[in-house]
């Protein structure tokens, strides 16, 4: 019986952090003193994309950042249609997955492809691209990449409405 009132407390505080949007308490372990941490969606509210980094309305949901020692980080993306990136490069590599609506994603000097839901976008690291939504669709997608040196991308300049709205190679069907 104690066990049980002892679990019944244990998730009453789980609960209460959750909608106070508070990071749960570590898990004590016999792991060397490492822990399991949960962060509730709640301790991680969107922001707005930053005009120097994106084009149209974009919201960057953060879902982790490296913790030592690892250098992977992640984060969920949101483009209203005709929002894209800017052009950028990744010092390690980005994998993309598309988690909702219809987007673009364009390496420079290839064509625009279509990208979907259950899509997986890998991006080899120092390759020049890009990637937003569609001109009709909004687009959510979960960017992951690792760091070099403390820094996961090198953004360069806007992607053009010329370039955004041109080739289309690639597009399914």
């Amino acid at each position: 019986m104690k066990r049980s009132i002892s679990l019944v407390a244990t998730l009453l505080l789980i609960l209460s952090s959750r909608s106070e949007g508070q990071q749960l308490p570590a898990v004590p372990s016999d792991s060397g003193g490492r822990t399991v941490v949960i962060s509730p969606a709640t301790a991680r509210p969107p922001t707005v994309g930053a005009a120097e980094t994106f084009t149209g309305s974009v919201h960057v949901t953060p879902l982790f950042q490296p913790t030592a020692p690892s250098r992977t980080g992640g984060a969920s993306v949101t483009f209203q249609p005709g929002a894209r990136s800017a052009w950028h490069t990744h010092p390690l590599g980005q994998t993309l997955i598309v988690t909702a609506g219809t987007g673009w994603v364009q390496q420079e000097g290839g064509d625009k492809r279509e990208i979907r839901p259950g899509d997986v976008i890998w991006t080899p690291p120092g390759v020049k691209h890009w990637h937003g939504a569609s001109a009709t669709s909004a687009m959510t997608h979960i960017a992951i990449q690792e760091a070099q040196g403390g820094t996961p991308v090198t953004w360069l300049e806007h992607v053009s409405d010329d370039q955004y709205v041109g080739r289309k190679g690639g597009e399914r069907d």
